[in-house]
């Protein structure tokens, strides 16, 4: 481990002359926010949602510095560093604000004058990059999905709960007003007795060129691959070596499950908050899915689906791929009607791929939407999902969408990928977190790790 380190902080230093000591600034330069009550940022992955959403949602707090970006491309950390200069460049009116860029997050974790990281990286490193962080004494923003398997995800959050420090995932609809209404309508009763939620996803189609290519100078494949077994290089399966397009591993199922846990951490998260089983998850799980036959590329995540979960209080909650006659979002169906609810216009990304939209909450009678009264049940308000984690932090109180949270969210989401790739109805214990006289299920919890990355 320490020779692979060594290499590549070599190749970085050689390659793009990045690691720099970043400069003290003039607390008269930094405004009212005295540097002892500042919350210094390490930003762990610099591609396209890192460079879209988490950065500029943390940079806004003026109460923020990020001094730190790693990523394995020594390309991208260095437009990273520049991407984060740039902005301090101008919103401090001076140029005299360093970002020092890192090649193994290792280094940037070992530094004490950082207090919290945003980790942006592919899916199969979040649970490992999360549990690392808190060990360190990092508080962390941890992009969705937690895990990429359900053994990773409780690992993850016992691991942050041991640590007592803030972890919130990105499952930013809980800071989206029409969600939280949506949630709190339901709770109490506005459609009488919930019977079923329609969950509403993209799809991702088959293609992806498998062919073998040179890897390019200056990644690290090796520690991108990580846990994962080794696979050729080819950049469609890996992101772009220009721009910062929708990279093609969101499409490979070494290191995701596809849109099951793409989209549906957001949307299965919403569904347990209306139901108030957050901390649960459903007893029973069927699914079936089309997988691209083979020979029709690189990419093999799940297209079409069609998934079935029941819960403890006898809700079913179902998933399908948006269509123009089921536009993608969360349908709460009752006794007494239903309430649906979506982003509307909003868009995490500039090419998130979702293709219907719809207003963001209506619902079977307009009266159902009438304001709560002043003895309702009530969810937890979150304006800003980023500016919430900064505040827990700052605060100490309990940010909206924890570590358990999250792993429960993520774990509804794996189940369903277990009974598609199965093809059968299968039994979940929410307790042990185990499925019910089933070894071939129970196999699919977790997945082998590659040495030297392993737990």
């Amino acid at each position: 481990m320490t020779t692979r380190r060594k290499f590549i902080r070599q190749t970085l230093t050689a390659g793009a002359g990045l690691l720099a000591a970043p400069s003290i600034v003039p607390a008269s330069v930094l405004g009212k926010h005295a540097p002892s009550n500042r919350i210094h940022i390490g930003a762990i992955g610099t591609g396209r949602i890192s460079r879209d959403h988490d950065l500029p949602g943390v940079w806004k707090d003026d109460g923020v510095r990020i001094i730190a970006v790693c990523d394995l491309d020594a390309g991208r950390v260095a437009e990273g560093r520049q991407y984060v200069e740039a902005y301090y460049a101008k919103k401090l009116g001076s140029s005299c604000f360093g970002v020092t860029a890192y090649a193994d997050y290792h280094d940037l974790l070992a530094r004490k004058d950082i207090d919290a990281v945003l980790i942006s990286t592919p899916d199969h490193w979040h649970a490992r990059n999360a549990i690392d962080a808190v060990r360190a004494g990092k508080h962390v923003y941890l992009q969705k999905p937690a895990s990429l398997t359900i053994a990773e995800g409780r690992r993850m959050s016992d691991a942050v709960n041991a640590s007592g420090k803030v972890l919130q995932i990105g499952s930013q609809q809980r800071s989206m007003e029409q969600f939280r209404v949506a949630c709190e309508l339901v709770r109490n009763g506005r459609v009488g007795q919930l019977k079923e939620i329609e969950i509403r996803l993209p799809g991702d189609p088959p293609g992806g060129s498998p062919k073998e290519m040179p890897v390019p100078e200056g990644f690290n494949y090796d520690a991108w691959l990580g846990p994962t077994p080794y696979v050729p290089y080819t950049v469609d399966r890996v992101h772009p070596q220009k721009g910062y397009g929708r990279p093609g591993w969101l499409r490979c199922e070494q290191f995701g499950a596809g849109m099951i846990t793409g989209w549906g951490a957001h949307h299965f998260d919403i569904a347990h908050w209306a139901m108030d089983r957050e901390y649960s998850g459903p007893v029973e799980i069927a699914g079936r899915a089309e997988f691209p036959a083979p020979g029709s590329g690189l990419w093999d995540v799940h297209g079409y689906y069609e998934t079935e979960m029941r819960y403890d209080n006898g809700v079913i909650v179902r998933g399908t791929t948006e269509s123009a006659e089921k536009p993608n979002g969360v349908l709460f169906t009752g006794t007494d009607g239903w309430i649906f609810v979506s982003r509307g216009a909003y868009a995490a990304s500039s090419d998130e791929p979702v293709s219907t939209r719809s207003n963001a909450l209506r619902a079977s009678d307009v009266k159902l939407l009438s304001p709560l009264g002043d003895d309702a049940i009530r969810l937890q308000v979150s304006t800003d999902h980023h500016l919430d984690w900064l505040e827990s932090i700052r605060t100490g109180r309990k940010n909206i969408t924890p570590a358990e949270v999250a792993h429960r969210s993520c774990t509804a989401c794996l189940l369903q990928h277990i009974a598609m790739k199965l093809n059968r109805r299968l039994y979940w214990d929410a307790v042990s977190e185990h499925f019910r006289n089933d070894d071939e299920a129970n196999a699919m919890i977790a997945r082998p790790h590659r040495p030297p990355y392993q737990f």
